[in-house]
């Protein structure tokens, strides 16, 4: 069973899949179940990657971590989201870029949540 804006990986060619449609398929690559990106939030790996969500009036900036995370080739942010009431912004990285992302939203949006995808750390929500 997949649900809303889960996101899944291939364990061979680390392809991420995001589901836009709820179902009670499963997600195959490579002749493999896909798997399943589970949020993480620990303190130890915090301070690096839980998005940190900045608002000045329409504009939305996402930046990762309370340190600034590396984006080298093998470790790096593929992927900042945020949730905004029933929308969801995307920002797709590469090494080299800087880890931030900003957003132009409706000003009377109050519910906002963000997460973040690391190559090696995997999936990251905001506090």
């Amino acid at each position: 069973m997949t649900k809303l804006n889960e996101l899944y990986r291939c364990r061979v060619c680390k392809n991420i899949v995001e589901v836009v449609m709820e179902s009670d398929g499963i997600l195959v690559c490579h002749d493999q179940p896909m798997e399943l990106l589970e949020a993480r939030q620990l303190p130890e790996g915090g301070v690096k990657h839980i998005p940190i969500i900045e608002r000045d009036g329409n504009k939305v900036t996402v930046k990762i971590g309370e340190v600034t995370h590396p984006m080298e080739e093998e470790h790096y942010i593929e992927l900042i989201e945020l949730f905004a009431d029933n929308k969801v912004y995307k920002k797709i990285l590469k090494p080299g870029d800087e880890p931030v992302a900003t957003f132009e939203i409706e000003e009377s949006i109050t519910d906002l949540k963000a997460r973040e995808y690391c190559t090696v750390h995997g999936l990251w929500p905001s506090s």
